[in-house]
């Protein structure tokens, strides 16, 4: 049991497993950030073009749904069965926005690294061949 937490140890301390963990936790609060723009930004923008709501996009395919004006919300029948295709459309667009962000991202990453690398050599000294 002491080689197992051993290895465990030493996986942990490499830093793969510590760049991981990092770069778990920014994802999770990028995906925070990205819901946010979608949710607050960019829905709102789409539903003046479709003049309603992305979720209440929905086709009833069994039971009812009717509109109730005063509280701006549908009422369903408790048997209602809907098809939210606006809430897959709200799905496409937060992937479409975040696969663009980590696109960015590794393409600066990529151009940085680019950058440092040739610094480095520029600075190494040459060896003699």
């Amino acid at each position: 049991m002491g080689k197992f937490f051993k290895e465990f140890r030493e996986f942990i301390s490499k830093g793969n497993a510590l760049d991981l963990a990092v770069g778990l936790v920014i994802g999770t609060a990028f995906n925070a950030i990205i819901k946010s723009l979608v949710a607050d930004i960019i829905t709102p923008l789409i539903s003046l073009l479709f003049k309603s709501d992305l979720s209440n996009m929905f086709i009833v395919l069994r039971g009812s749904a009717t509109w109730v004006p005063i509280t701006s919300t549908w009422s369903l029948s408790e048997d209602a069965v809907l098809l939210t295709y606006g809430n897959f459309i709200q799905a496409i667009i937060d992937f479409l926005i975040i696969a663009f962000a980590i696109f960015l991202a590794l393409k600066f990453i990529t151009k940085f690294s680019a950058k440092i690398q040739k610094a480095k050599d520029a600075i190494a000294p040459k060896k003699a061949e």
